[in-house]
């Protein structure tokens, strides 16, 4: 029997008791009443031990549930530091590869202006080499073809000498 149980036993008695007229007073079993009333003496040490003992498991429960709190707190802080950190050095490592970018585009135009240059300095080269040996060449097509006019007029004259 529990405690509330023994309680309602106990009005029970009282309501069903008999009332003497014209007082509030009621007559019952001095007994039976003293029976419950010790029941719930008896019951009440042991209410008492049930009720400490489940105070003292729910401040345990929560003492624990303060400890795990603080504990996933103090991870969810170091994850953040993690996670700040790696944002840090994807930053630094994006700015730094954003530099040899810059620096590798710089050297491939200055590399490239270098073989411009060098192409122009060659093609220029040889634009004047192939001058002179075409001024060479025409020099020498104009002297054979003199050498060859010239032949060609001296034998014709000596063909007129000799049919004359």
């Amino acid at each position: 029997m529990d405690i509330l149980y023994l309680i309602d036993e106990l009005e029970s008695r009282l309501t069903e008791g008999r009332r003497i007229p014209l007082t509030s007073s009621v007559v019952v079993d001095e007994e039976e009443c003293f029976d419950i009333i010790n029941e719930m003496r008896s019951r009440i040490p042991e209410e008492v031990r049930q009720a400490k003992k489940t105070e003292r498991e729910r401040e345990r429960i929560i003492a624990q549930a303060h400890e795990e709190a603080e504990r996933i707190v103090a991870l969810a802080r170091e994850r953040a530091k993690e996670v700040l950190g790696e944002q840090e050095i994807v930053r630094v490592a994006g700015a730094r590869a954003e530099t040899i970018i810059e620096r590798a585009q710089h050297e491939a135009d200055r590399i490239k202006t270098d073989a411009d240059d060098y192409v122009i300095a060659v093609l220029s080269h040889l634009e004047s080499q192939l001058g002179s040996l075409l001024t060479t060449v025409q020099n020498g097509i104009r002297v054979v073809r003199e050498g060859v006019v010239g032949q060609r007029s001296a034998g014709a004259g000596e063909e007129g000498a000799e049919s004359s």
